[in-house]
């Protein structure tokens, strides 16, 4: 296996981490208006990701890193070919991030409310416009010979496309609400099982159609292996979901993205960005990549400090491990333990 293929290899990788942990943390916000019924609800189920979400969001900083540094031509087409859709995520997750920090601010429900709804619209649009671009860039799109992208965002929003877009932000939605099982007790805890339960009648068709699909337009024997495993594992987390068994089905529906992501790639392979416009235009991993000694540079840094920030986030998640307990009706929320204590995310209530 060459450098330039074992990157394309560490992109996916670092996509379907990305995917399955932002994905939660999209399904919490997603869920913010529905699932929280008054504001110590809520504070509660920010609180859940309150110490994790930054971190998360690295995944995606340093798989277009990577992206930029070991496929330079599939950066520069990828990234202004899909500018607009790729400036309403980055719009989307500022907003977002925002929100985290400024809706303890003023003690005021209209104020909080205000904030919440934009919570959930900066969670749903990334979550939605993810499955969108990749059902995409798996699809195929107008280059040119100059390997430009001809099309605009309408092109992207094709019935493949919104099935993508459809399927990311159903499954993100019940991966966030099989996370709010696992961190929270009492009313909340419930309420987020009965929801990840409703959940999972519309993920799974939806899923199940797009990986049928996928498979029969751009599939190959390995991604049929993939794809299977990625539906039997949906299909056992979506029964332990029902059944309330959140650790096995928040454990279902992070395999079933990280396949998914293994799946999307491996029918990509051998490009990185198909031409609809003639099979000759596509940009592959061996015309896209960088020069031998920066994919060599690039794979010694990877090698020191993938550990280092895999061990770091690991600890993290271990460190914010315990469940928070769900308030009843007009009681304040319990705050993160540990020395952050009343700061749900970055600021006091």
């Amino acid at each position: 296996m060459n450098l330039a293929t074992f990157w394309f290899i560490l992109i996916a990788v670092l996509w379907a981490g990305y995917f399955v942990l932002e994905g939660f943390d999209f399904g919490v916000g997603i869920l913010l208006p529905f699932v929280g019924r008054d504001d110590a609800e809520r504070r509660t189920m920010i609180n859940t990701i309150g110490p994790v979400w930054d971190g998360n969001e690295v995944w995606l900083l340093t798989a277009g890193g990577a992206t930029f540094a070991a496929f330079p031509l599939w950066y520069a087409s990828l990234f202004s070919g899909f500018y607009l859709a790729l400036l309403l995520i980055l719009a989307a997750l500022i907003v977002r991030g925002v929100c985290f920090e400024f809706r303890s601010k003023v003690d005021s429900p209209r104020w909080r409310a205000g904030w919440d709804r934009a919570i959930f619209a900066g969670s749903a649009l990334p979550a939605l416009l993810w499955g969108v671009a990749f059902a995409n860039i798996v699809r195929g799109v107008p280059l040119n010979a100059a390997h430009v992208y001809t099309g605009n965002l309408l092109t992207l929003l094709n019935w493949y496309g919104l099935l993508g877009g459809l399927v990311t932000l159903s499954l993100f939605t019940l991966h966030g609400a099989i996370f709010l099982g696992l961190r929270t007790t009492g009313e909340l805890r419930q309420r987020a099982r009965r929801t990840a339960a409703g959940t999972v009648l519309v993920a799974v068709p939806l899923a199940a159609v797009f990986l049928a699909v996928t498979q029969y337009s751009h599939g190959r024997a390995a991604t049929d292996v993939t794809a299977a495993v990625a539906a039997v594992a949906l299909i056992g987390g979506a029964a332990a979901a029902i059944r309330g068994r959140e650790g096995w089905a928040f454990t279902g529906t992070a395999l079933t993205l990280v396949l998914a992501v293994a799946t999307l790639f491996g029918d990509l392979w051998p490009n990185v960005m198909p031409s609809s416009t003639s099979a000759a235009f596509s940009l592959t991993v061996a015309n896209a990549s960088s020069a031998h000694y920066t994919l060599v540079v690039m794979s010694w840094v990877a090698l020191v400090f993938t550990p280092v920030v895999l061990a770091y986030q690991g600890w993290t998640y271990w460190v914010f491990r315990q469940r928070l307990a769900g308030p009843g009706p007009g009681t304040p929320a319990a705050p993160v333990t540990g020395p952050d204590a009343a700061e749900p995310v970055g600021g006091r209530s």
